[in-house]
C-alpha cells in the first residue's frame, strides 16, 4: 500500500509521509445538494439548500454543485437562489450528455457545468443506446458549446470504474481537447478498490486536470479517494456526512480530515465542519451515527477508566488529532466502565468536590445504574453525589403544568412554571407540539426579573434515546443544554414525548442555574 500511495517510506511521521501531496493543491467540490439528495428519503427546500450552501461556503469548499437544472422549475428556482448568494465557491449544475440541459444551466447563471457522458460500454450501449464513437463526438460538441458561453466545463465520465481504460483516456482526452477544464474518474456504484483507482486516474491526470467521485458500497469510498489524490486528481467529489444514494457517497469531513491530518493538506477550513454536518443533518433527518469519524457522538467521547485516565494526563493520549480542529468539543462520557479519575473530573465539572470515600461510592453507583443499562447523564451523576454527601438541592425551576395540542392548523403549547417561587404562566407555537412546548419554556423563564440569563441556555442536542414498544410506550428525551462554558445532560422518560421533552429541558435548565448560583455545591451545607 505504501507503493500505492506514492512510495512513502515506512517509519516517517505524518508531516513527513505527505509531504509530496502537501506540494499540491487539491480542493473539494460538494455535490450534498445534488448526488446527496439522491438518497432514499432526503427531500431538500430551497432554504435549506441556501442555508447548506452557506456552511459549504463558510468553511472554504471550493466547488459546490448547486443542483440539476433540467429537472424542473422548482430545482432552477433553487439552483438561482445559490448563485444569488454570492458564494466565493464555484456554483456548478448536474447536466446529462444533451444541449439542452447546458442551456438550462446557463439560465440559472451557475458558474460551471458538471457535464456527465457514459464511460463504460454497459451505460453507452444498454443505457443511452448509443456507440462509443457517437458519445465522443458528443462530449467535444457539448464541451465545446459550454465554453463558448463562458462556462467551467468538468465532464464526467459515468460508471469509468467499469470502463476500457483505453476509451476512458480516449474521452478524457477528447474532453481537454474541446477546452473541458478537467475530466472526472466516477466510480457511480461503488465498485472499484484503490488499485484500480490508482491506475486509472494516474493515467487520466496525464492528459490534464482530473477529478475523483466515489461511492461507498464496498467502504472504500475514503481509501478510493485519496488514491485518486495521490496518482494525480486535485478535485475531489464529496457530500457532507456522506448522504447519497445506496450507501452513500465519500464523507466530505473525512476526506478532508484524513487529507489534513495524515498528508498536510489543507482543503478546507475544517473547524467547520462539525457545524457543517449538523446543518446537514438537521435539514436532511439523517442523524449521525454515533461512532462516525469526524462528526459522530462518540468521535471524542471517554468512557474507560483507562482511556478516561490517559486522557486527562495527556489530551492526544487517546485522540489522533484535537477535538477543537474539527469544531467539537472531547467529553467524558459516564457508564459502566467508569473509573475515580473520571467521575472526579466530571463532578469537578459542575463544581462538585468529593472525599476518596465518596468518590469511591459515587463510582460504584455510576456503574451500578449503567448496569442496568441506563445511560447515565449529568444530572444523574449530580445526584449521586447529593445523596452520597446528604445534601438537598433546593430546585429553582419546576414544571408544573403543561398543555399541548397538534390538531390545529398551527401546533400550540402552554406551560406554568415555578421559577425561585415565582408562577410563570406562557404559550407558545411551533412546527410541532414538542418545538411550541420548548418555545412556551423559554418564554416563562425569559421574565427580565428573573433568573439571571438563564433564557440564553442554549439546547446543543436534542435525541431520542429509547423507545419501548407496545400500547404502553415509553420514549426517553436526552437534552444537552449549556450556558457560557457550563453544560449539563438530562434524560427523562415518559409516555408522552412532548412532557418528556419539556421535563428534561426544565430540568437541565435548573441544574444549569444551580451551578450558576452555588458554583460549589459541596460547601452549601459549611
Amino acid at each position: 500500500m505504501n507503493d500505492l500511495f506514492g512510495g512513502f517510506p515506512d517509519n516517517t511521521s505524518p508531516s513527513n509521509r505527505g509531504v509530496q501531496l502537501s506540494e499540491r493543491d487539491v480542493e473539494l467540490l460538494d455535490t450534498t445538494l445534488r448526488d446527496g439528495e439522491q438518497a432514499p428519503g432526503v427531500s431538500l427546500t430551497p432554504d435549506e439548500k441556501a442555508g447548506i450552501a452557506e456552511a459549504l461556503d463558510r468553511a472554504g469548499v471550493a466547488v459546490v454543485e448547486a443542483g440539476s437544472a433540467c429537472t424542473g422549475d422548482g430545482e432552477r428556482e433553487t439552483i438561482e437562489r445559490v448563485t444569488d448568494l454570492g458564494l466565493d465557491a464555484t456554483v456548478t449544475s448536474f447536466a446529462r450528455g444533451v444541449r439542452a440541459d447546458v442551456d438550462l444551466a446557463l439560465d440559472c447563471g451557475v458558474d460551471g457545468v458538471n457535464l456527465v457522458v457514459p464511460a463504460s460500454d454497459r451505460h453507452v450501449e444498454q443505457k443511452v443506446g448509443s456507440s462509443r464513437e457517437e458519445v465522443v463526438e458528443t462530449t467535444a460538441d457539448l464541451v465545446a458549446h459550454a465554453r463558448d458561453h463562458g462556462l467551467w466545463v468538468e465532464v464526467i465520465g459515468e460508471d469509468g470504474s467499469r470502463a476500457d481504460l483505453d476509451f476512458l483516456e480516449r474521452l478524457a482526452e477528447t474532453a481537454h481537447d474541446a477546452g473541458a477544464d478537467r475530466f472526472c474518474f466516477a466510480d457511480t456504484v461503488g465498485h472499484t478498490g484503490p488499485d484500480r483507482a490508482y491506475e486509472a486516474v494516474s493515467r487520466l491526470s496525464e492528459l490534464g486536470p482530473t477529478s475523483t467521485h466515489t461511492h461507498d458500497d464496498l467502504g472504500l469510498a475514503v481509501t478510493n479517494a485519496l488514491a485518486s489524490v495521490a496518482a494525480g486528481a486535485d478535485l475531489v467529489h464529496a457530500t457532507v456526512n456522506g448522504v447519497g444514494e445506496r450507501a452513500g457517497n465519500v464523507a466530505l469531513e473525512e476526506v478532508a480530515i484524513a487529507l489534513n491530518h495524515w498528508y498536510g493538506v489543507e482543503t478546507v477550513e475544517t473547524t467547520e465542519l462539525y457545524d457543517l454536518a449538523r446543518t446537514v443533518a438537521d435539514a436532511t433527518d439523517v442523524a449521525l451515527a454515533p461512532n462516525k469519524a469526524v462528526v459522530g457522538e462518540n468521535a471524542f467521547a471517554h468512557e474507560s477508566g483507562i482511556h478516561t485516565d490517559g486522557t486527562l494526563k495527556d489530551e492526544r493520549m487517546y485522540e489522533p488529532y484535537p477535538p477543537e480542529k474539527v469544531g467539537r468539543e472531547r467529553r467524558l462520557v459516564l457508564g459502566k466502565h467508569t473509573g475515580r479519575a473520571g467521575a472526579k473530573a466530571a463532578l469537578a465539572e459542575h463544581g462538585v468536590d468529593v472525599t476518596d470515600d465518596e468518590l469511591a461510592e459515587v463510582v460504584a453507583r455510576v456503574q451500578d445504574l449503567a448496569e442496568r443499562n441506563k445511560r447515565v447523564t449529568d444530572a444523574d451523576l449530580l445526584a449521586i453525589a447529593e445523596d452520597v454527601q446528604g445534601r438537598e438541592r433546593d430546585r429553582r425551576i419546576e414544571l408544573r403544568e403543561l398543555t399541548a395540542t397538534s390538531g390545529g392548523a398551527i401546533p400550540t403549547a402552554s406551560v406554568r412554571l415555578d421559577v425561585d417561587g415565582d408562577e410563570r404562566v406562557a404559550s407558545g407555537t411551533g412546527d410541532g407540539p414538542v418545538d411550541a412546548a420548548v418555545s412556551a419554556v423559554r418564554e416563562a423563564v425569559s421574565d427580565p426579573n428573573g433568573p439571571d440569563g438563564v433564557a440564553d441556555a442554549q439546547l446543543d442536542s436534542y435525541h431520542v434515546d429509547a423507545i419501548t414498544g407496545g400500547t404502553d410506550a415509553v420514549v426517553t428525551v436526552e437534552v444537552e443544554m449549556r450556558r457560557d462554558d457550563r453544560s449539563v445532560t438530562v434524560a427523562s422518560s415518559d409516555g408522552d414525548i412532548t412532557r418528556a421533552s419539556v421535563t428534561a429541558m426544565v430540568d437541565a435548565l435548573d441544574r444549569l442555574l444551580a451551578a450558576e448560583s452555588d458554583p460549589d455545591p459541596a460547601t452549601a451545607n459549611d
